[in-house]
């Protein structure tokens, strides 16, 4: 459990004072100190690492947006609406609306603000429609690896000149006597040395809790002994620091998985592979699931089968396309793709019952005994390719329930007057199950609660938030 506390502000001899101070420098607390600098205040990250990068940097820095120039350049119709409600059908209904809101008509926005201002050459990826989206609307940066993403965050905040702490743990919020206004932070260094920082509007964006194994076990039991494929300083503090303070918390079971891992070289396989026509199958050649239901629910399926993996099969017209990824040519590199001139050559290679690949392969026609439709899929021909893959858990997808500025919400009604949280520290759009996760919905809401969290943060500070009506509730 992270050793994390509230504590009351009484008292407390504070080293410095900070307008907007923001714990995490993943993307969303770069986007959020380049927000809350744009709108007058200057804003002072907080970052554990001794360089920020986070689960950001982990992802494939793909970031869904709808109604983009990009979008309109490659004659793809899309609108927020629409965007809505692809993860309203993928959640079943049951995505927070407030966030929903946020993130389906912002991003657009967010993602042009980000080239035009701070330099981001985002592309279109158009190559494939990814699971949960009707139309094809996700946005990367030349390399498609969240590395690049948030190294070029970096440099955006430093030549907008945002101080950066790097190597200091946030580790205690300082509560006023309101009990609704967060007065600081302790932070820690890595030789122990303590230091507090004042201040007048705080963002959380720490992300989620999947480092920590005792929150997983608890909302997430499924994967409670899945490999972590997230970023370890992802400890919960977020969702620690609400328990604590009486906040509101939503969805804490939701969550992204990947059913893509390469196994044992821990490399990200891109789900590419799969949309484009590839397979899963077992240790005995045998399929499992429609795969094409999405990588995030299949992260239990692969962990369900005999010896917690499955092989993905898919052949080279396959590999030309996923080696546009990053992780996909790290994987090559590493030896993680096997490949065969023949599916008996394949067969051996994996070690399956002869005639049990053709047989399998042959059954992906029509529409299957699992409900993938392969009408529209090209069969897959020689040379093939294979990776031994298993089961992870990426990032949760619940957390702190915000209103429309990203304030945190107080248990039983009301709001926290200058506490924010945004990305992984804020609920998502997922839902409380892993079905409802659509492609970048992490990467969605970093970016775009980022942004709308450190703006209100900055006017906060500013002191020309929100009155004290609302922040009653009332």
């Amino acid at each position: 459990m992270s050793d994390v506390s509230v504590r009351p502000a009484s008292g407390v001899a504070f080293d410095a004072e900070a307008e907007v101070l923001i714990i995490g420098a993943g993307a969303a607390g770069l986007v959020a100190a380049l927000a809350a600098r744009e709108a007058g205040a200057e804003p002072v990250v907080m970052e554990r690492d001794a360089v920020p990068r986070g689960s950001t940097a982990l992802s494939a820095g793909l970031v869904p947006a709808a109604g983009t120039r990009w979008q309109r350049a490659a004659n793809i119709d899309d609108d927020p609406n629409r965007f809505a409600a692809d993860i309203l059908r993928k959640t079943k209904g049951r995505a927070d609306r407030t966030v929903l809101a946020l993130a389906t008509q912002g991003a657009a926005d967010a993602l042009h603000w980000l080239a035009d201002r701070h330099g981001l050459p985002f592309l279109f990826a158009n190559d494939v429609v990814y699971p949960g989206h009707s139309v094809r609307r996700m946005h990367g940066l030349p390399t498609r690896s969240g590395q690049e993403l948030v190294d070029r965050l970096r440099a955006a905040a430093e030549a907008a000149e945002v101080p950066i702490l790097t190597e200091a743990a946030a580790r205690t919020l300082f509560l006023a006597e309101d009990g609704r206004t967060i007065a600081g932070v302790g932070l820690v260094r890595p030789d122990g040395t303590e230091e507090r920082i004042a201040c007048r509007a705080l963002v959380l964006a720490c992300n989620g809790y999947g480092g920590n194994r005792e929150l997983v076990r608890r909302h997430i039991p499924e994967l409670a002994d899945a490999l972590w494929f997230g970023h370890d300083g992802n400890r919960g503090e977020a969702v620690l620091w609400g328990e604590a303070l009486g906040g509101e918390l939503r969805h804490l079971s939701g969550h992204q998985g990947h059913g893509n891992v390469a196994h044992p070289h821990g490399v990200l396989i891109t789900w590419t592979t799969i949309m484009l026509g590839g397979i899963q199958i077992n240790a005995e050649g045998e399929r499992f699931s429609d795969e094409t239901d999405g990588y995030s629910e299949q992260a239990a399926r692969v962990l369900a089968q005999p010896g917690g993996f499955a092989w993905t099969v898919f052949d080279e017209r396959i590999a030309q396309a996923a080696r546009a990824f990053a992780d996909y040519r790290a994987a090559e590199a590493a030896g993680a793709i096997l490949r065969a001139d023949t599916l008996e050559a394949l067969e051996v290679l994996l070690r399956l019952p002869p005639g049990r690949l053709a047989a399998t392969l042959a059954a992906c026609r029509g529409r299957d005994r699992f409900g993938r439709d392969w009408s529209a899929t090209p069969s897959l021909h020689p040379p093939y390719c294979a990776v031994r893959v298993t089961g992870a858990l990426f990032h949760t997808q619940g957390g702190l329930a915000i209103d429309a500025a990203c304030r945190v919400l107080r248990r039983g009604g009301g709001v926290f007057r200058n506490l924010f949280a945004a990305g992984g520290a804020a609920v998502g759009v997922s839902g409380p199950e892993a079905s409802g996760y659509l492609s970048g919905n992490g990467l969605l809401t970093a970016i775009v609660l980022g942004r709308a969290a450190g703006r209100a943060a900055a006017l906060r500070a500013r002191g020309m938030g929100t009155d004290e009506r609302s922040e009653r509730g009332t």
